[in-house]
């Protein structure tokens, strides 16, 4: 199995930063990471894409957050981050990290960790 696991949420006033980092482990098998991402979905809204980054660093954002936020990778590490500046209430939500992931037989999976609560009061 491969589990995503992210960390670094948390409550934050509006204009502050925020790190978030997802980590991949594998439990038995051996795997490489393609594309990952951070979606988020808030209360009344449907889940969206925030960011994206391939594995050669590749990156792709929803308008709403150019120029505010960065995400970035370690592929030795198997981890990737999503750096959170200038936020704004309207960035609460529950964020996901989400990733292509490859065995080394071949198995290709999309995978999801089990989200992180970001809170931006005003």
């Amino acid at each position: 199995q491969v589990q995503l696991v992210e960390s670094g949420g948390g409550l934050v006033q509006a204009g502050g930063s925020l790190r978030l980092s997802c980590a991949a482990s594998g439990s038995r098998s051996i795997f490489s990471l393609g594309t990952m991402g951070w979606h988020r979905q808030a209360p009344g809204k449907q889940r969206e894409l925030v960011a994206r980054i391939s594995s050669g660093g590749t990156t792709t954002y929803v308008d709403s957050v150019k120029g505010r936020f960065t995400i970035s990778r370690d592929n030795i590490k198997n981890t990737m981050y999503l750096q959170m500046n200038s936020l704004k209430p309207e960035d609460t939500a529950v964020y996901y990290c989400n990733a292509d992931i490859a065995t080394r037989l071949g198995a290709h999976f999309n995978s999801w960790g089990q989200g992180t609560q970001v809170t931006i009061s005003s």
